[in-house]
């Protein structure tokens, strides 16, 4: 059973396993613990019985001003739990969440726009900075 959280409670770094496929410098469990945390918005999809730690199998992040702006920076589902409509649920309740946000803002690549179109999000352009050698995430 797939179950959805707004918390990181009772997270661990075991409870992360697998994420960041592709990447050539993913963040550890650990780090992926940190990012969940430091967020301004989670949403977390867990497999199992709510009263159980199951692993997480998907997670949506925000971050945020708090007063106009909000930015979805990282939507991942596990690859094994794909086309099972767990992506779109993630969305779905976070911006729900962030209905109250002026705007809320998403990079994605051009093949995914058709995805976040269906939530009511319109394609823009934009522009960005990447430090591929940070990929693992800042030091703790």
């Amino acid at each position: 059973m797939i179950w959805y959280s707004e918390s990181t409670e009772g997270i661990a770094p075991e409870n992360l396993e697998g994420f960041f496929v592709g990447w050539p410098s993913p963040p550890s469990p650990e780090t992926h613990l940190r990012l969940l945390r430091g967020s301004a918005a989670v949403v977390l999809a867990r497999d199992g019985e709510p009263s159980q730690d199951g692993p997480v199998v998907g997670f949506i992040t925000a971050v945020t001003d708090g007063v106009l702006a909000a930015y979805i920076p990282l939507l991942e589902v596990l690859p094994e739990y794909q086309e099972r409509g767990i992506g779109g649920e993630l969305v779905r309740r976070m911006l729900e969440r962030l209905s109250d946000y002026y705007m809320v803002d998403l990079l994605c690549d051009t093949d995914l726009q058709p995805y976040y179109e269906r939530f009511g999000m319109h394609r823009a352009t934009g522009m960005l900075a990447r430090n591929y050698d940070r990929q693992s995430g800042r030091p703790g």
